[in-house]
């Protein structure tokens, strides 16, 4: 039978069903069976049976009573919540060995991180038919309806329909399963992509940063950029030889012998690689006695496993008619934020005239002209007189052990204003692991079930990079934990979309010196944080972009190899570099953009940050008015996952924007030159 002739059947079928189910339930139910129906016939298959097997399971199915259809929701309210929090403990069981610091990585530990338990679930749901029980009874609803309707919906209403998008497509499992693969295959590139600094040299043989230095690309390299803002005397050349290592890793001339190697020696300038000359990580095992020590590059690694993702991700669009590309999934299903909006809201602080004069403040402050790296600037932040050396010696004596900071999350949390009764009860709900990338955060997922906080312990205890990710992370935690044991309803566990978890953990991050009692806010340091987090959006706005336009030119290129995405990466990075960045740093044709992890492998990930910024600077400016962060932060992320603008109204009274930022930006411009 042709699908034409099984829709015209199925057609007949929904008429006299019509009839015979509104006679029966009454002509008020008349739309929402025509609406369930219609839904219902979207996704049947021939396999799911005949006209009259789809005319008995509506006819048995249907909830035409208030009571039946309130014992529905709640059943599947409570099913879908444990089915979420299993999955999430299966997942994270699996990935222990590949998430954690906590010894090698065999074959099979990527092959237990790279199985998705949930990946048949959908498809399950279809073959038993709960998934048309729910497409039956509860709406599916475009994203136009729920922003421009849900500001009138009850939380009832919005609960309904999360449950139906969670079946708004129907993905096969093996697809699933090869999305997660390769997603973990990416995690596991990025997690194990160290550079030992100590055996980064100039061109007279001077090693710049100190013994047992492993920096994780991009983060830590970022990061130490940022922290040599405080060390005079050997700044500017360790800066540059990071940004020399990061364009490296971009443009793939990186030699493979180097990456996650301390047994050689790399001048990044020349690209020069030797035997190291002294032993930096005893317990780094030795090379063989016969290996040969080459700068052979890396053989485009980092492109070949991003068009593997992109692969993967894309065998989903043909069950995704509504969002039949990935980048469509992410903005208007992920996100709720159409991509055009997003785009403009990038541009608005890219083009903001206060792009030039808060460089011209940068390059006085630093006393030289700005160079690329400086779009990591960090001498906004209050860092009193402390040096990045220092900092990482009190953090190391504050948090020897993972659990040292777990034990003291309750005292951290009452120094962001929570109660010591709320503190407790958070922190009882989170466990603090050792993580063998740059650090990440699990919710639980499940009423009963713990978050996991995981950041990088090195040896000698927590440096001050891994606290300033874990107080990150933490925010994430706290969220977590209120938005699931605190909510009305678990299907509106969470937050809109990834930006708005971001901006949470945004705040928290925003105030890790204070947390550890080195600086106290003022009216100086308050205007130099607004400075900071306008450098910042400025500068992950670009690479966001970068991000965008990659992948729609892997769309327009779906038969690429890993050297032309490499070179359409580079090029795309420089086109923006030259746009938005080159006229106040200086210099052309730069590939930083390029450089973050995340476009490797987080999916399209990237715009969440400088939207999470955003929505950070307002979420922020709310809780100075209401006098703390604690309070203020338990109600706003009680609201739940409902359209993007919505929850933000509730927070703050606004939409999501950049508006607040750029006003407050120029208001401190002033008050600091």
């Amino acid at each position: 039978m042709s699908a034409e002739v099984a829709g015209l059947q199925l057609k007949t079928s929904m008429t006299a069903l019509e009839k015979e189910l509104v006679g029966k339930y009454g002509e008020g139910q008349r739309e929402r069976l025509r609406r369930g129906m219609e839904q219902v016939s979207r996704f049947w298959r021939t396999e799911d049976g005949d006209a009259k097997a789809f005319e008995q399971f509506v006819r048995t199915n249907f909830a035409g009573e208030p009571e039946v259809l309130d014992a529905l929701f709640e059943r599947m309210e409570f099913a879908m919540e444990s089915l979420d929090g299993h999955m999430t403990e299966i997942v994270r069981d699996f990935r222990m060995q590949s998430d954690l610091d906590r010894g090698p990585v065999h074959p099979f530990d990527e092959s237990l991180a790279g199985y998705d338990p949930s990946a048949h679930v959908n498809e399950d749901f279809f073959g038993n038919r709960l998934a048309f029980v729910v497409l039956l009874n509860f709406p599916l609803t475009t994203l136009e309806q729920r922003l421009a309707e849900g500001q009138n919906w009850s939380r009832r209403q919005w609960a309904e329909a999360r449950l139906a998008q969670r079946f708004s497509k129907r993905i096969p499992a093996d697809v699933n399963l090869a999305i997660a693969k390769a997603s973990a295959e990416a995690d596991q590139y990025i997690a194990d992509y160290n550079i030992w600094m100590h055996h980064v040299v100039d061109d007279t043989g001077n090693r710049l940063f100190p013994a047992k230095m492993r920096l994780l690309s991009h983060w830590n390299l970022r990061d130490e950029i940022k922290a040599n803002y405080t060390d005079g005397a050997n700044a500017l050349a360790k800066q540059r030889a990071i940004q020399k290592v990061m364009e490296r890793i971009v443009t793939q001339t990186i030699p493979e012998a180097v990456v996650n190697n301390p047994h050689v020696d790399w001048n990044p300038f020349t690209n020069d690689v030797r035997p190291a000359t002294v032993r930096d990580a005893e317990d780094a095992p030795a090379p063989p006695a016969a290996a040969k020590v080459t700068n052979t590059r890396e053989p485009d690694t980092r492109y070949k496993v991003l068009l593997e993702t992109f692969h993967a991700v894309r065998k989903a669009d043909p069950y995704s008619p509504t969002a039949p590309t990935h980048i469509t999934r992410r903005f208007e299903e992920n996100r709720e934020l159409p991509e055009e909006r997003v785009r403009k809201m990038f541009e608005n602080v890219l083009t903001s005239p206060l792009v030039p004069s808060v460089a011209k403040l940068i390059e006085k402050r630093l006393g030289r002209p700005l160079e690329p790296f400086d779009i990591w600037y960090s001498g906004f932040k209050q860092r009193g007189k402390y040096t990045e050396a220092e900092l990482d010696e009190i953090v190391r004596k504050k948090y020897p052990t993972p659990e040292a900071y777990e034990k003291d999350i309750p005292n951290l949390l009452q120094k962001l204003g929570f109660s010591k009764e709320r503190a407790k009860y958070v922190a009882s709900h989170i466990e603090v692991h050792p993580a063998r990338g740059s650090g990440h955060a699990y919710g639980a997922g499940k009423r009963g079930f713990k978050a996991y906080l995981r950041t990088r312990v090195e040896k000698g205890g927590m440096n001050y990079k891994g606290y300033n990710i874990a107080v990150h992370e933490m925010g994430h935690n706290v969220e977590q934990t209120f938005s699931l044991y605190d909510i009305d309803h678990t299907l509106l566990a969470g937050v809109p979309n990834t930006a708005f978890t971001e901006a949470l953990a945004f705040v928290f991050q925003g105030h890790d010196l204070e947390l550890l009692g080195l600086v106290q806010p003022d009216a100086e340091s308050r205007a130099l944080a607004t400075l900071n987090d306008f450098w910042g959006t400025y500068e992950i706005a670009g690479v966001a972009l970068v991000d965008m336009a990659v992948w729609h030119w892997m769309y327009d290129h779906p038969s690429a190899k890993p050297a032309e995405l490499r070179d359409a990466t580079i090029a795309i990075a420089k086109d923006f570099w030259n746009r938005y960045y080159a006229p106040v740093l200086g210099e052309k044709d730069v590939v930083l953009l390029g450089i973050y992890s995340h476009m490797i492998h987080s999916l399209l990930y990237l715009p969440d940050y400088p939207i999470g910024h955003m929505i950070a600077f307002q979420v922020e400016r709310q809780m100075e008015k209401a006098g703390a962060i604690g309070p203020e932060f338990e109600r706003i992320v009680k609201t739940g996952s409902v359209a993007p603008d919505l929850w933000m109204k509730e927070a703050t009274g606004a939409p999501v924007g950049p508006e607040a930022l750029l006003d407050a930006a120029a208001k401190a411009l002033p008050e600091i030159e």
